[in-house]
């Protein structure tokens, strides 16, 4: 009575014809498979741990982890002279300056020609953004000795430090990378902390103190989250998503430079509010959409500061900050 099929020793040393014919069943099959994923092999150079391969069906590691890829496989590894005869299967990577030996790769700070004119332009936009951190920093100093209101024009000198800089690079066509994420660092320190220290220097006396900490707290992270998420956010030309962390800055040093006689928890709730408002998803236009407005809109705001230049501030801001919801509510209704 012969032997039930699945009781016969599927190896290539069996005696019995079946299987053999079986074995060379798979051996041909293997030889098939070996020279699909074998077709184009390279070796990635300064790979820690040895040389990496690639697989043309997507698999990619060591050499060892190659050689358990195809034992799992059942198809025969691969010989390091094989490794070496196949061309590799992605096109040869052109050289790029800043590459050394050891495979590290530095990225240049200032993009394109490194002129003398153009480092000396370079240098100058980017001074300008020191500048601005300085100015915070000292911001900071000021306020940790009592003399808030001369805080408050630091902040507002950072605000203006902060508008140069980007213009200068524009101008200058030095606008890199590096500056941006260097601006953003400098307005973290800036208008993200030198500005609540302001803030909660000025209002330690009239309001608690937990309550003026847990405000300007509020302040320095929302801030974080602002830029965080403008740095990685696709840029509208015409509008912020939020209230911007200059602009911010700007109310709060203004408010603190021109003492608000209202009470304390009013100024709490204000900060606060200014604070959310940094991390809202409502549209509010940039400076080059304000500065198209008719002329006789801004003749209202300057006629009302020979007034009563208090009332006017908070009235403009209130409008800045309302704009937001009415363009949101515009836009859904449009679409």
């Amino acid at each position: 009575m012969p032997r039930a099929p699945w009781r016969r020793r599927r190896t290539t040393d069996s005696p019995r014809p079946a299987g053999r014919r079986w074995a060379g069943r798979l051996r041909r099959s293997g030889t098939f498979a070996r020279q699909v994923l074998l077709v184009r092999v390279g070796r990635r150079r300064h790979e820690p741990g040895g040389a990496s391969v690639v697989v043309a069906d997507g698999y990619r590691g060591s050499r060892a982890d190659l050689s358990a890829y195809h034992t799992l496989t059942a198809v025969r590894p691969p010989s390091d002279a094989q490794l070496d005869s196949i061309a590799p299967m992605s096109p040869a990577v052109p050289a790029m300056a800043g590459i050394s030996g050891t495979g590290a790769m530095t990225i240049p700070l200032l993009p394109g020609d490194r002129t003398l004119a153009r480092r000396v332009k370079f240098a100058l936009a980017n001074a300008c953004t020191l500048a601005s951190l300085g100015l915070g920093l000292f911001a900071i100093f000021l306020a940790m000795q009592g003399n808030v209101r001369p805080a408050a024009v630091c902040l507002i000198a950072c605000v203006a430090f902060d508008g140069l800089d980007g213009a200068l690079a524009r101008r200058f066509g030095v606008a890199s990378p590096f500056g941006a994420q260097m601006d953003s660092l400098a307005d973290m320190c800036s208008f993200g902390l030198a500005a609540p220290v302001v803030v909660y220097a000025s209002l330690v006396g009239t309001v608690p103190a937990a309550a003026a900490a847990v405000a300007c707290a509020l302040v320095a992270g929302c801030a974080a989250i602002r830029l965080a998420r403008f740095n990685v956010s696709p840029k509208d030309g015409r509008f912020f998503c939020g209230v911007p962390t200059t602009m911010a800055a700007a109310v709060l040093a203004g408010a603190v430079l021109i003492g608000m006689p209202i009470p304390g928890t009013l100024q709490v709730a204000g900060v606060a509010l200014i604070a959310f408002a940094m991390v809202s998803s409502f549209p509010y236009a940039k400076l080059a959409r304000l500065v198209k407005l008719p002329p006789w809109l801004w003749l209202v705001p300057l006629a009302g500061a020979f007034v009563d230049g208090r009332l006017t501030f908070v009235l403009v801001v209130a409008g800045y900050l309302a704009s937001g919801p009415i363009l949101w509510l515009h836009q859904r209704k449009a679409a």
